[in-house]
């Protein structure tokens, strides 16, 4: 499920109205299932359903919501391929329950499982992969002042934390990945700081996933306020992070960035 070699690319599919950068664009089924045949012909090794959006001041999703939207796009997909990893994005095991049922093989909870106190106990009795990430505070607040004294060394240690629990819930050690929360009540200094220092995460000895995809810091230091704009410049942060050791990255832009994880990796295997 998790590789720890070769990088993968999971594409991002929200079925949301209110999605950062893509918001509304893929609450139809069929605008859905052609996005995702899309990502599938560029190179994605996982597609990331998300029924609620996590933008800084969203409002939260209800499950019976959530999962009205994901579950149609979840089963669709499912049907266009056997094989492909499919992740729900939520924090609630009931829409992980759900999704389950519907064809997807993964959890990926920005919670990182402390949203809701059973959902690393269903992960666990379904032995279903999750990826737990950092975040401060809840999407609705944590834009909020965040603040950090050290922010590798908080992350780092709560990640750690969070995969205790995960381990002690009866998650077997290999179903476990981690996520920094890039942009997740993170300042533009702590999401650099983080970026600098992917190593250090890598070194928790979890497979590690980096979701830098559109967002506003780099935005910041490109003069650019479009989301859609910034594919570039998320493909900079996925070269360095294949430099690092990270093995996984959420992205809206498939193409650009499986050429950039390529061609890192490339470079990275030819080092002596």
């Amino acid at each position: 499920m998790f590789k720890t070699t070769s990088p993968q690319i999971m594409g991002i599919l929200n079925v949301t109205p209110d999605s950062f950068s893509d918001g509304g664009k893929f609450t139809g089924l069929d605008a859905a299932i052609q996005q995702a045949e899309t990502m599938l012909a560029e190179g994605a090794d996982m597609i990331d359903v998300g029924g609620e959006s996590t933008r800084p001041g969203s409002d939260p999703v209800s499950a019976d919501e959530q999962i009205r939207r994901v579950v149609p796009a979840i089963k669709a997909i499912r049907q266009l391929n056997t094989e492909i990893i499919i992740s729900i994005d939520t924090t609630l095991s009931t829409v992980a329950e759900a999704a389950l049922q519907a064809g997807a093989n993964l959890i990926n909870d920005v919670s990182g499982g402390l949203a809701d106190a059973n959902m690393l106990h269903f992960a666990a009795a379904n032995q279903m992969p999750i990826i737990l990430m950092h975040a401060q505070g809840t999407p609705k607040t944590m834009q909020d002042q965040p603040f950090y004294t050290d922010v590798v060394t908080e992350v780092k240690s709560l990640l750690q934390q969070q995969v205790a629990a995960a381990l002690d819930a009866g998650l077997k050690p290999e179903l476990i990945a981690i996520d920094p929360g890039i942009g997740f009540g993170k300042r533009k200094q702590d999401n650099l700081d983080l970026l600098a220092n992917l190593d250090q995460l890598v070194a928790i000895g979890y497979p590690v996933l980096l979701g830098t995809s559109r967002k506003r810091f780099m935005g910041s230091i490109c003069n650019v306020s479009e989301p859609s704009q910034l594919v570039t410049a998320t493909a900079v942060t996925t070269a360095l992070g294949v430099m690092a050791g990270v093995t996984m990255f959420r992205v809206h832009d498939v193409k650009a960035n499986r050429q950039a994880a390529d061609v890192a990796w490339a470079i990275k295997q030819a080092q002596v």
